[in-house]
């Protein structure tokens, strides 16, 4: 089955979502029988679409050489086409959403409305309107999917979402981003706080703009997410978020001489989300990019879950499992 595909977003992660389609083309024929047509891709400079199918190694060379898909003048057509414009004008299958528009559930629901199954790992959409995405999708019967907005790809959405289906979760503790973790490790070493935030900026591990990751909104809104799929839809104006901005070096000392270390924990239960630095011990003390989740519910106990919680490959694979999925179900149905 051919499956027609939108791409929004090229920058980092979008590109490896292209590079994962190009170098697993043959593996996603023989493995599902499906096989992807790429009909647009679109970043904030406009959209190249082509309905016979976007080549997407010259898409990639064009996006690496001149920073912005524009620049593509030779055979390609570059619309000036709002996401909304686009999710309407172009025919697809699927909807594949890697940018970080904070207004992007509007041209979600477009999609859907449009009869097209969505695919993102941007996470405001989700954090501040679950419930009408949701909503939409199974009044549509089509796949909404967003492994990618938590844990990369590490699989915690799927789990909750289709696998612990008997049981009761009782309460998630996580923590769930890597930047605050890559600090509050450079600050164990004796860096302090500043010094730690510009090491991370100058590998790539932190934004230019640090607050989302710093000021616990990142991890935030995965929190919320979180409680969406265990619980029940709740927003991210009703959770309690705390940074790492105020935690000092002494702190975290003092914390490593009782054998404990300072973690930006998420704590979900029904009801009620919290983001803030803890002193933990065991598998929560995390000390690389991994993300960690203890998932705890009435029937399996204690189930951890331990994965790349960030970087490319990672994220590409979040998102590129999730538009196997929502093929294979569109395929069935």
């Amino acid at each position: 089955m051919e499956v027609r595909v939108q791409l929004f977003g090229f920058g980092n992660v979008g590109r490896a979502v292209a590079r994962v389609l190009l170098e697993k083309e043959r593996f996603f024929r023989e493995k599902y029988g499906l096989s992807f047509r790429v009909v647009s891709v679109s970043d904030t400079s406009g959209t190249a679409w082509l309905p016979e199918g976007i080549d997407l190694k010259e898409a990639l060379l064009v996006k690496e050489n001149f920073g912005r898909l524009s620049a593509w003048t030779n055979d390609y057509e570059v619309y000036n086409f709002s996401p909304s414009d686009a999710v309407k004008e172009i025919e697809s299958d699927v909807v594949i959403d890697v940018t970080n528009d904070g207004n992007a559930h509007l041209w979600h629901l477009e999609a859907l409305k449009e009869g097209k199954a969505v695919v993102t790992s941007n996470k405001p959409p989700l954090a501040f309107h679950y419930a009408e995405l949701m909503g939409e999708s199974e009044k549509r019967g089509l796949p909404y999917l967003f492994e990618a907005t938590v844990m990369a790809g590490t699989p915690i959405i799927g789990v909750l979402r289709e696998n612990l289906l008997a049981d009761s979760v009782e309460r998630i503790r996580a923590v769930l981003n890597a930047t605050t973790t890559f600090i509050l490790t450079r600050m164990e070493q004796g860096v302090d706080f500043e010094r730690a935030l510009k090491q991370a900026q100058e590998l790539g591990i932190a934004e230019r703009d640090p607050s989302g990751d710093v000021m616990g909104i990142d991890a935030g809104y995965k929190a919320t997410i979180l409680h969406c799929v265990a619980f029940k839809p709740i927003t991210f104006d009703r959770i309690s978020v705390n940074g790492i901005v105020e935690v000092t070096v002494d702190e975290v000392k003092r914390a490593l001489a009782k054998g404990r270390r300072i973690r930006l924990v998420a704590t979900v239960e029904e009801g009620k989300v919290t983001v803030a630095p803890e002193e933990v011990t065991g598998p929560l003390a995390v000390s690389t990019n991994e993300n960690v989740a203890l998932i705890e519910s009435d029937l399996l106990g204690g189930l951890l879950l331990k994965g790349a919680g960030a970087g490319l490959k990672e994220t590409a694979s979040g998102v590129v499992s999730d538009l196997v999925k929502a093929s294979l179900r569109l395929m069935e149905g």
